[in-house]
């Protein structure tokens, strides 16, 4: 119920969702229909998934030599996913979809995720679709996408090789044409793909017909040489079963085999695997190697699945956010009902009185706090992004225009500060616990352990930062940083007028927007890449608080009201102002002084 109610909240009453019924792709909609989606979701979150969270995490995934094994809670969920619509949720009706935006969709999910992350939702199998309706052809939008939509078929993304993890310009897999006719497959241009691909999620399983991989790998030239670098890696689907050209299986299976399964600290309910290409354990019509189709231009793959890998890193804020959220709900459970230790002051001293709930306790209601701040600060930034995809998709020229800025510089951010600060949420829930939070008796433990892969996967927490620092925010001369300067200081004026607290808290923005302004330029000010981008991390954490900090600002002036909610949303924006965006100062410190103690550092003195 808390859940849903910040939801409603940040949906309707402070972002105004519903005034995307205006445009033309929405005009079929009403808070009703938004409604009986999130009903819904929230109805199988709670049936299909949170009841089984433990399960998924003690009953890991198996594989008996010819399948992977999953409990069948896991099918169960699937099914009830995959029958909700929700896989086609942002799709045109015409091809079964619901044109819901892609912020309704958001927020619906993150019912899924909450319940249980490791089971999972549909974010692999969406992603993987959305590429192929983007850069696939005619047969493939067909044949693999429309099938990933209606549930029949799920997809994933092999980017990453045992030797190359984040490192994509080392990519070994080759592919290469198959026969004189390659080129005439209604499929696609067919090749035949020879290599390995590591972390691979859902890379098998049995809860659908077909599994769609999306697979990147390199094209030798002529003298049987790949070209180095990132430009020479081109994409290609191939299904792990062959299917004719109307989506129809054909009894025969691909040249791909799984070659083990990783077993993870957290996220255990979800199948993640090693995969091997083409290595002759499954030979199609008499020959080793995996048949695979080209998307969109051979050499350019990597622009290609930069379309998914964007998807999915707003898809990874929102779970890791909706992790921090769990845990904060199971944390202020246990705070008010578990009773330890006396008051503060002379009554406390008075062994024959009664012990207090924990959540009477300051420093139990400062680590829920910094919880609520982190978890609901979170879900707003995502929404918030979720908002600008709807612009870019169907707002006007100059509201597009502005949605690609924002999205360039947010990106990062939307995929690394829940990653850090909910998994830091996380930790304060196993700490209001004590030591019953280090066991398994109780479900924050595996909250901890699932939210830690969050800062990993879909591009490492040093990638985002110095994909930031080193990309984003100096693209076309800052346009983007200087864009939302633009919004968050029209946020600013919004509070001076608002009274004296926001007023404060708008100058205290204001004064973070310009160090960040300042930190940037001096980052950069000796032209020396592997200075400015050694403190990389630390400019990105001060970046993502001054964020945090413009989105409870909004909050907190939409939730000028009456009421338990709108007081709890005013109090975790004022413990931001107040314990949160101060860190910046320290962060921005070694940025603006190009330190490099770390940079610096020998080897041999570690």
């Amino acid at each position: 119920m808390a859940l849903r109610s910040t939801v409603d909240f940040l949906l309707y009453d402070w972002l105004q969702v519903e005034q995307l019924n205006q445009r033309l792709r929405f005009s079929d909609h009403s808070r009703d229909t938004f409604d009986a989606v999130l009903d819904t979701c929230e109805r199988i979150a709670r049936d299909k998934y949170a009841p089984h969270n433990r399960t998924v995490d003690v009953q890991e995934p198996a594989f008996d030599g010819e399948k992977v094994i999953l409990p069948f809670c896991t099918q169960e969920a699937h099914d009830a996913y995959a029958a909700s619509g929700m896989l086609s949720a942002a799709q045109d009706f015409a091809i079964g979809g619901m044109q819901l935006p892609y912020t309704v969709e958001a927020a619906a999910n993150a019912f899924f995720a909450c319940a249980s992350v490791s089971i999972g939702g549909g974010m692999l199998t969406v992603g993987n679709a959305n590429l192929l309706m983007k850069h696939g052809s005619v047969l493939q939008k067909k044949v693999f996408a429309l099938n990933e939509f209606n549930g029949r078929f799920a997809g994933t993304m092999c980017l990453s090789e045992p030797q190359a993890g984040s490192s994509l310009s080392d990519v070994a897999t080759r592919a290469l044409p198959d026969g004189p006719d390659y080129a005439s497959d209604p499929l696609g241009p067919r090749f035949r793909l020879k290599g390995n691909k590591m972390w691979i999620s859902t890379g098998d399983h049995e809860l659908t017909e077909n599994i769609v991989h999306l697979v990147l790998a390199k094209i030798p030239g002529a003298d049987g040489k790949t070209m180095a670098g990132t430009k020479g890696i081109s994409l290609f689907i191939v299904p792990k079963k062959l299917v004719d050209a109307q989506g129809q299986l054909t009894g025969e299976r691909n040249d791909v085999a799984l070659a083990g399964l990783n077993h993870k600290l957290g996220w255990r309910g979800t199948v993640n695997t090693l995969l091997n290409f083409g290595e002759g354990k499954y030979p199609v019509r008499g020959e080793s190697g995996a048949l695979g189709y080209l998307v969109g231009e051979a050499g350019k793959g990597l622009q290609c699945m930069f379309h998914m890998m964007n998807e999915a890193r707003i898809g990874v804020g929102l779970a890791a956010t909706m992790l921090g959220l769990a845990g904060y709900y199971a944390s202020l459970s246990y705070a008010q009902t578990r009773s330890q230790g006396r008051p503060v002051g002379p009554a406390g001293k008075d062994p024959s009185q009664p012990p207090v709930r924990l959540i009477e306790h300051a420093d139990i209601k400062r680590m829920l706090l910094a919880q609520k701040a982190y978890g609901e600060g979170a879900l707003a930034l995502g929404l918030y992004c979720a908002r600008l995809v709807d612009e870019l998709h169907t707002g006007d020229e100059a509201q597009r225009t502005d949605a690609q800025w924002l999205l360039e510089v947010l990106t990062p951010i939307v995929k690394s500060w829940p990653s850090e600060w909910c998994l830091e949420g996380n930790s304060l829930a196993i700490q209001i616990h004590g030591g019953y939070g280090y066991t398994r008796d109780f479900p924050v433990e595996q909250y901890w352990r699932d939210q830690r892969l969050n800062m990993i996967h879909e591009g490492t927490h040093g990638i985002q930062a110095m994909d930031l620092l080193g990309r984003k925010v100096l693209l076309e001369e800052g346009r983007g940083l200087k864009l939302l300067s633009q919004h968050i200081l029209a946020t600013v004026t919004q509070a001076q007028a608002a009274g004296p607290q926001f007023s404060a808290y708008g100058q205290a923005l204001k004064l973070a927007v310009q160090q960040i302004a300042e930190a940037t330029h001096a980052a950069w000010a000796g032209g020396e890449p592997s200075l400015a981008l050694a403190n990389a991390v630390p400019y990105m954490q001060a970046f993502g608080h001054t964020v945090m900090a413009w989105m409870w600002l909004q909050v907190g002036l939409a939730s000028q009201g009456v009421g338990d909610a709108n007081q709890g949303r005013q109090r975790a924006c004022q413990f931001f102002f107040h314990y949160e965006l101060p860190k910046i100062g320290a962060w921005l410190g070694v940025v603006n002084s190009r330190d490099s103690t770390c940079a610096d550092m020998p080897e041999g003195a570690f």
